[in-house]
């Protein structure tokens, strides 16, 4: 898990939570204490700053009048193992896409786990609701294109805010482009899938909003400058990642 950088006075109230999963994603895994000041000192690569802030104020506003609220309405009224049966039942529809990076990273043993988990999950575990492959052994792990095209050689490229999306850079940017065209449930065409894809990742979306409610707050609240520390956050989170899919480590 990666540190949290020194957070907060005078933040304002407009930037108070995160909206993107992409975002949540990247606070998954950091751990509560205050990152060393280093990290946020170089630059972090974002020579396109002022664009970036505007579009990161826009994405706090959003999530602010809309999606925190949703998100909290989702956990307050829905009982923690609905939201762990709709949890698991998205991860299972990914898994094919998972299996399909694992196998362009080199990693065909975790392309086969994921190849397995579909199958066991989509039968006995009625749909992915219920993750049956992990009683047997076949635990979950995740990737995209982005981390397939690290894995390649592709440089990062600089930062970028993503409207809705939040923290990136180039390379993964395009692969966020490239994991919607080209997702498997998404190119088929077939009404019922595509849907099944949107839902999906709308989702995740609230799920990994929901897991994060508390600790956005709290990195808000203790933040000098949260959009640098989040930025710093992201790309460590990535870092993590990407040396995780090089090794073909397993697990999320």
């Amino acid at each position: 898990m990666g540190r949290y950088c020194t957070l907060a006075v005078g933040g304002r109230r407009l930037r108070r939570a995160v909206l993107a999963a992409a975002l949540a994603a990247v606070i998954a895994g950091c751990a509560g204490g205050p990152a060393d000041t280093a990290s946020l000192a170089a630059a972090d690569n974002d020579p396109a700053e002022p664009v970036n802030r505007a579009v990161f104020d826009a994405n706090m506003a959003v999530d602010r009048a809309i999606v925190k609220p949703v998100a909290e309405a989702y956990r307050d009224n829905l009982p923690a193992e609905v939201r762990e049966g709709i949890q698991n039942a998205a991860a299972n529809l990914n898994e094919p896409f998972v299996a399909a990076n694992d196998v362009l990273q080199g990693n065909f043993s975790r392309a086969w786990t994921s190849v397995r988990r579909f199958a066991v999950n989509t039968t006995v575990g009625i749909g992915g609701v219920v993750d049956r492959a992990k009683d047997l052994d076949l635990p979950p792990h995740s990737t995209d294109i982005g981390q397939t095209l690290a894995t390649w050689g592709v440089g990062e490229g600089p930062h970028v805010h993503l409207p809705a999306l939040g923290p990136s850079n180039v390379r993964d940017a395009a692969g966020t482009v490239a994991g919607f065209v080209l997702n498997p449930l998404a190119i088929t065409g077939y009404g019922r899938v595509t849907t099944l894809s949107y839902a999906r990742g709308g989702a995740d979306f609230i799920d990994t909003r929901v897991t994060h409610l508390n600790s956005l707050d709290e990195i808000e609240r203790t933040s000098l400058d949260f959009y640098a520390t989040l930025r710093s956050v992201a790309q460590q989170r990535r870092q993590a990642e990407i040396e995780k899919a090089k090794r073909g480590s397993p697990g999320k």
